[in-house]
């Protein structure tokens, strides 16, 4: 059976419900606010669309307006840091540091008008009341959820947990790395498998992830004799199964859709020692929970492996799928506490065998020493992922969701698993009441067993899926279509007694029968001996689980909201975040995460939208979707964008996967050459390779700059062949290259297309643009540029922009019209990926509008040379332009310390956290750097604290240098020095105890302090934990 075939089977929605394509083609015209409001912000008779909009001039102009809340210097030390850097205006400035050949106009608030605060709220509240008040029982993997307030109040909406970034800097930490660990315990507990990563990004990409690793299971020689059959249930989500269509090409696997669970046994035994793998659904898409044990064993005895996508809550009643047979067992925990989001952010759960570790995807947190010999967390097994092993790797992942984790771990502590037992037991318990009623009116449940997923065929009643799905959306009710003649309904731990009997009521009324009343429906209950008690029996069938889970303290202790909020705050107090100070990473852009673009996220109105409603209710995230991407494509210089992709590195895969679509439609399809500098993410060798690319590597020269010599001679030797050149501009030296149009041109010239890496826009917005120096196509990193917040290691959003001959080829979904009409099948399990978190991108460009978004760009060009400039005379500042400036973040070679006093870039970055700064980028591009980016929204005393604290630290190497300290036993080599170092009884270091933790003057008014001593990666590496007990737990 096709996919094509199956996605259409597997969900048809009446011919009647609206669509919008996401695909149209944008040309550059100016955006204005529809509306706005400076009044009030109680509701007004007019909508913000109808309001007045008063000029800059006006005495009724907004005086909440954003830009200078988000920039953070002011203009008297704007003017302060171009008198340092020698420049009399910004303009004079600008000039000298963007090539004049690739400006653009400057953006104004002609082109993108901006909105106050207020303004922009009111404007979020007027497209909030177009998404329809509905609520969806469609189920396929996304559920109404109950967000605990208390996790609600202190994690999702708390910017010490959503505006840390990835766990790098383990010391600093260890509050999120636990947390972490939480899930990753329960998802080893849940799925019965000995190891699982930190997450991944969607249901379905971690399911085409677990089909790469099957892949890389393989060996090459059996590969390429035909052992590359990766059969999949054609009960498994319609989402997941376009996913794996779009990814399964790149590796050479051949994508096989059973013809049905009965036969699937039959067509393994067919296939013999051609499978690499079978992917099944426990419960599968329509509820029933099928027993794969025999196909387990089969599909193992001809050397394949077995992949599971599930469902945690299912899993405290189901038995564990690695107790029959699952080699990887992966789904959505997002009905662990998190909203629907029209889709997402969502954190995928990934659990495997011990096998099977060191091919796993994703971040894994394991425990391991710090140099006191204190337990203490970090990264584990790094050199599995991308930016190790480039072109090597099977999986490009970078961000995860690590906030959506942390969320669901955090639901799992509160609730404890009698908690969720009982909750999942509640579900349960009420579907079989459904079940018992909907029988009785004549309808036809057809799955013979279920946990909460009821598939009914309505037609045994004498009626069409159409008129039940037509009542039930009169009712303010969504159910699942699965053809003209059966629908299905998943319930969730939303329902209560008014909610089931209103999803009741639907049948009655279709059969033109009174309504009935909760009474009914709790006598039905009584009938089949459910009651609050009976919520805790066992599942029934062979199935039901009897391994009893998540028995570690953590998960039993915190129940009550003053347990559960000490212990979040505990964990909370040991991390370094935004609120703390300047996180100056490289390429990481880590700038404000603004209260007014983040309160939306909160709404019912947005978190209660299903990503497969009908896209007539979603009019509110349709619009303002429509708007961002129109912005996108505006400030990018492109045509058309797509926001499906949920992260740059997924981004960087759907922008070659629709060139790849661009040279099939061509006649062009076997040109499979990739060019990309030595200097490139690792995501984009491993993008490339996923696509099945061949990457040939491009040099740079001494200045950092392009070797267009190289990249000319390879361009021209791989004409006939060559797809794309990905390139990062501004580069990742931190520089604008000027050869960047030559660099475009020699590859069009030879047949390629340009993939221009937008990693660095933050630089650049307004100024010039990553389509005019010659891209095809780019994706943005909503979470950097356009202010998303990292969230302790995702979500992120990487949508792709493209020129007018690529849009045709964005990408589509299954289960609604998105994308071009030559789509690329979907790279994320919903269409418009992780939608909720565009609202933040989306309220972040409408209250800069366009001149802030240019003076923004600006801001950050100067913070970044500003500090350049200022630690020129102590560090190697090792790439600049012929002016001397270098783009929103400078590099720093640290090279001449190791031989001159033994300190390597780690050293530094250590002893940088007993500053209380989190360390910039460290050890790339070049093994021996910093890559220091500030952003606009650092106000200058912070960068100034910053440059102290570095030239204090080259004071220190000086020392060092000349035997006032010891080589091998110094403030470097012992950093970071934690609290309980500093006050412990005994101190031994050659150095003073004040000189270890205040080295400079203020660290004695406020400071960040480590939790743990610098922490021993090789250690936990060599003897892997990455599940409960808590740290406590181990120190005892």
């Amino acid at each position: 059976m096709s996919l094509a075939r199956l996605s259409r089977r597997a969900l048809r929605f009446p011919q009647a419900r609206a669509f919008t394509t996401t695909a149209r083609v944008l040309g550059p015209v100016a955006t204005v606010p529809r509306g706005s409001s400076t009044t009030a912000t109680q509701p007004h008779p007019h909508p913000p669309s109808k309001s007045f909009h008063p000029s800059t001039s006006s005495v009724f102009t907004p005086l909440d307006t954003f830009k200078p809340r988000h920039v953070g210097p002011t203009d008297q030390d704007t003017q302060s840091m171009l008198n340092t850097l020698g420049y009399k205006t910004m303009d004079e400035f600008v000039r000298a540091t963007v090539p004049d050949n690739v400006r653009i106009p400057e953006y104004t608030s002609n082109d993108i008008a901006p909105y106050s605060e207020l303004e922009l709220r009111r404007r979020a509240e007027e497209i909030a009341n177009m998404n329809k008040p509905m609520k969806s029982y469609i189920g396929m993997g996304y559920h109404n959820a109950i967000v605990p307030a208390v996790i609600q109040r202190n994690v999702f909406e708390n910017p010490a947990w959503y505006t840390a970034y990835t766990p790098y800097s383990p010391e600093q930490s260890q509050g999120r790395l636990e947390s972490l660990v939480n899930f990753q315990t329960i998802a080893i507990q849940l799925t019965g498998l000995p190891i699982a990563n930190a997450s991944l990004l969607d249901e379905a990409t971690a399911a085409a992830e677990a089909m790469a690793m099957c892949v890389a299971s393989v060996p090459k020689n059996k590969f390429s004799k035909g052992k590359n059959i990766f059969l999949v249930s054609p009960t498994v989500a319609p989402q997941t199964q376009a996913v794996l269509e779009t990814r399964a090409p790149g590796f050479g696997v051949q994508l096989q859709v059973a013809e049905s669970n009965e036969a699937f046994l039959a067509e393994v035994e067919k296939l013999g020692d051609k499978i690499i793998g079978a992917l099944v659904q426990y419960p599968d898409v329509n509820g029933e929970i099928n027993d794969w044990a025999g196909v387990a064993e089969k599909v193992k005895a001809n050397g394949g492996k077995v992949v599971v996508a599930s469902d945690l809550l299912a899993l405290t009643m189901l038995k564990p799928p690695g107790e029959w047979g699952a080699d990887i067992v992966c789904g959505n925990s997002q009905r662990f506490g998190v909203p629907l989001g029209y889709g997402g952010p969502h954190a995928a759960f990934f659990a495997t065998t011990e096998d099977m570790k060191r091919k796993m995807p994703g971040r894994i947190v394991g425990l391991s020493k710090d140099s006191h010999g204190a337990p203490a967390y970090r990264l584990a097994l790094q050199t599995r992922e991308q930016h190790i092993r480039r072109e090597k790797a099977t999986s490009n992942v970078c961000t995860a969701q690590a906030l959506l984790a942390n969320m669901a771990a955090m639901y799992a502590v509160y609730h404890g698993p009698e908690g969720l037992r009982r909750i999942a037991g509640k579900v349960h318990s009420l579907t079989r009441v459904l079940a018992e009623q909907v029988t009785e009116l004549g309808f036809t449940v057809k799955n013979k067993s279920y946990f909460d997923t009821l598939t009914i065929d309505v037609s045994t009643a004498g009626f069409t899926a159409d008129q039940v799905l037509q009542t039930a959306v009169a009712a303010g009710i969504n159910f699942r279509p699965v053809d003209a003649k059966t629908i299905g309904i998943t319930l969730d731990e939303s329902v209560g007694p008014l909610d089931l009997t209103d999803i009741v009521n639907v049948f009655y009324r279709v059969k033109g029968q009174s309504d009935v009343e909760p009474a009914q429906l709790e006598a039905s209950a009584q009938s089949l001996s459910l009651s609050s008690d009976s919520v805790t029996a066992p599942i029934a069938g062979p199935l039901a689980r009897s391994t009893a889970f998540l028995q570690q303290a953590v998960f039993n202790k915190h129940h009550s909201e003053t347990d559960m909020l000490r212990y979040m705050m505990h964990l909370q107090q040991k991390d370094y975040s935004l609120v703390h100070g300047m996180i100056p990473l490289g390429s990481c852009t880590m700038k404000l995460n603004s209260t007014s673009s983040m309160v939306p996220l909160s709404w019912k109105e947005f978190g209660g939208v299903h990503p497969f409603a009908p896209q007539d209710q979603a009019q509110g995230y349709i619009t303002m979707l429509n708007e961002l991407e129109h912005d996108l494509s505006l400030v990018t210089g492109y045509d058309a964008t797509s926001v499906q992709p949920n992260s740059g590195a997924s981004g960087e895969f759907a922008g070659l996967k629709v060139i790849h679509a661009y040279h099939e439609s061509n006649g062009q399809g076997h040109r499979d050459v990739c060019l990309i500098p030595l200097s490139a993410h690792g995501t984009n060798p491993a993008s490339a390779a996923m696509i099945g690319y061949k990457v040939v590597p491009i040099k740079a020269l001494d200045d950092g700059s392009l070797d267009l010599k190289d990249l000319k001679e390879k361009a021209t030797k791989h004409k006939d062949n060559l797809a794309a050149f990905m390139v990062t501009y501004p580069s990742t030296f931190g520089t604008f290259d000027e050869g960047i149009e030559e660099a475009c041109q020699i590859v069009h010239d030879n047949g390629g297309q340009v993939y221009v890496d937008g990693a660095n826009a933050n630089a650049l917005v307004g100024l010039t643009s990553l389509g005019r120096v010659g891209g095809d196509v780019s994706h943005t990193n909503l979470h950097k540029t356009f202010s998303i917040p990292h969230g302790g290691g995702g979500p992120g959003v990487g949508p792709i922009s493209v020129k007018k001959h690529l849009a045709p080829f964005l990408p589509g979904h299954p289960l609604a019209r998105v994308g071009g009409e030559k789509a690329i099948q979907a790279v994320s399990a919903a269409p418009y990926g992780s939608a909720s978190i565009n609202l933040i991108s989306w309220a972040y460009i409408k209250m800069l509008g366009g001149e802030g978004l240019t003076e923004s760009s600006k801001m950050a060009l100067l913070n970044a040379n500003y500090i350049a400039e200022r630690l020129r005379p102590y560090y190697n500042l090792r790439f600049t332009n012929k002016n001397g400036r270098v783009a929103h973040e400078c590099l720093i070679d640290l090279a001449e310390f190791e031989d001159k006093a033994g300190l390597r870039v780690p050293d530094f970055s250590k002893r940088l956290q007993d500053y209380s700064f989190h360390p910039p980028t460290a050890q790339w591009p070049l093994s021996t750097c910093w890559l220091i980016e500030p952003t606009e929204s650092e106000p200058k005393h912070e960068l100034d604290r910053f440059i102290n604290a570095l030239i204090s630290i080259r004071g220190e190497v000086d020392e060092v240098i000349a035997g006032k300290q010891d080589k091998e036993d110094n403030v470097f080599k012992n950093a970071p020095h934690p609290l309980s170092v500093i006050t412990a009884e005994e101190w031994t270091a050659p150095y003073s105890r004040s000189k270890a933790a205040y080295p400079v003057a203020n660290l004695r008014r406020s400071k960040f302090w480590p939790t743990v001593g610098r922490v021993d990666d090789a250690a936990g590496d060599l003897n892997l934990i990455c599940e409960c007990g808590s740290v406590e737990d181990f120190a005892n």
